[in-house]
């Protein structure tokens, strides 16, 4: 009897996450300097809204998963914090930390839990707890480990998304003041729309030439290129279709559609091969979630996308990474409006991380929230996207050179 497969081909069994798991409901705290509220009263605001919103009671929920990042000043290092806050019913609890994506990989974790038979209802949450910190940023944290000892012990955010916009220029041939305006645009787009969402961290648009003239932060990002940190929660109750259909009988449902998730192995920091104008990671993780959902075309098919704008450069390349614009063309598409809330794909439409906020652990999931709801048709005609059918959502955590990066995408039947 063989056992083993004569090929790669013989072996491969493993279908993916499209259309097994249903998000029942999803909850959000407001984000910002939440001076008011401890991190379990941020956990009980984003956990009401979303047990309300699932139609269940807290005893149905099986298991849980809690994404959370800076666990020393925050909310510990188990899931000890989620049981006790909720009070859940001695469910098991899962941790996951990975770094900007820990909210995006409990929901991958809640989801693969449902997906693979183990349990019905699983809830995913994320939570974070900055500005008690005293911080403006992140605190100091050896979070690159082997890369920061060796080739970056003084490198700052800032500083290292900074070359990712001089590289760009470089690679592409665009000059700086174009790629400056086009940088520009990004963030005034996401004050716009901030502006109109009451849950955001910033809620003031910003004109252009105050964007423009704004201090220099790192050459050539300013400090309207740059999102800062805020407290918050997110949540959501995955089930099966089965299960969400009986309990939301006629209703539309938003099925996940594709989860994957990349982490550099080292080649973009310590070799010659990466042009330093885009992201490896992202690249791979979007190419797998497309072929997971079945996607041939994203810049047909994709309705909105939330991604991860930790600086205005950051966003602009992701849109290539993403095989939305083409390559050294992202500028062109930002100046035309394509991704404006009225443009053909809306990019953060709820603010992203530049005015929505960015408690790490809460991030992905925060995302995860406006898509889902833009989905439903929730929000006002104002901040409404028109007939989607598809949200993807985007995290890089870490820097250029060394990161995770997670995709989601859900979308209606």
């Amino acid at each position: 009897m063989e056992l083993v497969p004569d090929s790669k081909e013989a072996m491969k069994v493993a279908e993916g996450i499209k259309d097994k798991v249903v998000i029942l409901g999803m909850g959000c705290t407001r984000f910002g300097e939440r001076w008011d509220a401890a991190p379990e009263d941020l956990a009980i605001e984003a956990f009401t809204e979303c047990l309300e919103d699932a139609r269940i009671e807290k005893k149905d929920i099986e298991a849980a998963w809690l994404g959370s990042h800076i666990d020393e000043i925050n909310i510990g290092k188990g899931g000890n914090f989620l049981g006790l806050t909720l009070k859940l019913p001695l469910i098991p609890i899962t941790r996951a930390e990975n770094f900007c994506a820990s909210g995006t990989e409990s929901f991958r974790g809640a989801c693969y839990a449902v997906a693979s038979g183990a349990y019905d209802i699983v809830l995913a949450f994320g939570i974070e707890k900055l500005k008690d910190t005293g911080y403006g940023g992140l605190p100091d944290l050896p979070a690159f480990g082997q890369m920061q000892a060796t080739i970056g012990p003084n490198a700052s955010a800032p500083g290292m998304f900074a070359q990712l916009a001089t590289a760009y220029s470089a690679r592409y041939g665009i000059p700086m003041d174009k790629l400056k305006e086009a940088m520009t645009h990004i963030s005034w787009k996401s004050h716009q729309n901030g502006s109109m969402n009451p849950r955001a961290h910033l809620r003031k648009a910003v004109p252009k030439e105050q964007i423009m003239g704004a201090p220099m932060i790192a050459y050539p990002l300013g400090l309207f290129d740059c999102c800062g940190v805020s407290d918050g929660a997110a949540c959501a109750i995955v089930t099966t279709p089965q299960i969400a259909k009986k309990l939301k009988p006629n209703e539309d449902l938003v099925k996940v559609k594709a989860l994957q998730i990349s982490v550099s192995s080292g080649e973009e920091a310590f070799y010659t091969k990466w042009d330093g104008a885009g992201m490896l990671t992202t690249r791979r993780a979007a190419q797998k979630a497309f072929e997971e959902a079945g996607i041939k075309n994203p810049r047909e098919e994709i309705s909105m996308m939330e991604v991860h704008d930790c600086f205005s450069i950051t966003e602009l390349a992701t849109m290539e990474d993403l095989q939305i614009s083409e390559p050294g063309k992202a500028p062109d598409d930002v100046l035309s409006g394509f991704f404006d809330l009225d443009g053909k794909i809306p990019c953060q439409p709820d603010g992203g991380l530049k005015c929505f906020g960015h408690p790490i652990g809460a991030s992905g999931l925060r995302m995860l929230f406006e898509m889902y709801n833009q989905l439903l048709g929730r929000w006002p005609e104002e901040r409404a996207v028109k007939n989607p059918k598809f949200g993807l959502t985007h995290n890089l955590g870490g820097v250029p050179n060394q990161n995770v990066c997670s995709v989601a995408i859900v979308g209606l039947d």
